[in-house]
C-alpha cells in the first residue's frame, strides 16, 4: 500500500524539543489556572463581573490549550519523522522539474515541484518549499532520503 508523498517536519534536536515543550506547556497553562481562580474566589464581585470574567477565562482556555496541543503534537511528529527516516530512510535523487515563486507566509521563497528516485520504492512526485537560492532550477538534483514504507521524505 502507498500512500500520498509527505515532506518530513523540519527536525528538532532533543535540547530544542524539549524547550519546545515547556513553552507550550506553559501556553496551556494560564487558562486553567486563570479559570481556577475565578471560581474559587471570594464572591465581592456581582453577579456580571462573575460570569464575564468566567467566560474570559473559559475562552481563554480553549485558545491557550488548543494552542498549546497544537505545538506539543508538532514537535512529537517532527520527531517521530526525524525517528523513522533515520531508522528506515534509504537515500534518494530529487530532480527538480519546475520552480515557481512561493509569496505565502512570512518568507518568500520557491516552491519546488520534485521527481524522487532511489532504490527500493516507485519513482513519485511531490512539491516542497525553499529558501530563495539561484542553484535550485529546473533539472537540478538534490539529496534525499525517504521512508519506502509511506514515501515519507526530506530533501537534504
Amino acid at each position: 500500500m502507498t500512500s500520498t508523498p509527505r515532506e518530513a517536519e523540519a527536525r528538532i534536536g532533543p535540547i530544542g524539543a524539549l524547550l519546545c515543550r515547556l513553552a507550550f506547556l506553559a501556553i496551556c497553562l494560564p487558562g486553567p489556572v486563570l479559570l481556577a481562580a475565578a471560581v474559587t474566589s471570594d464572591p465581592l464581585r456581582s453577579p456580571a463581573d462573575f460570569w464575564g470574567l468566567l467566560a474570559g477565562d473559559v475562552l481563554v482556555t480553549i485558545v491557550g490549550v488548543g494552542f498549546g496541543v497544537f505545538g506539543w503534537r508538532l514537535v512529537t511528529r517532527s520527531r517521530r519523522d526525524a525517528r523513522r527516516l533515520s531508522a528506515a530512510g534509504v537515500a534518494a535523487t530529487a530532480e527538480i522539474l519546475a520552480v515557481a515563486n512561493h509569496l505565502g507566509g512570512e518568507d518568500p521563497g520557491l516552491e519546488l515541484h520534485l521527481r524522487i528516485s532511489g532504490p527500493g520504492f516507485a519513482t513519485f512526485e511531490a512539491d516542497t518549499i525553499r529558501a530563495d537560492d539561484p542553484a535550485l532550477v529546473p533539472g537540478a538534483l538534490l539529496a534525499a532520503v525517504v521512508d519506502p514504507a509511506d514515501r515519507l521524505f526530506s530533501i537534504t
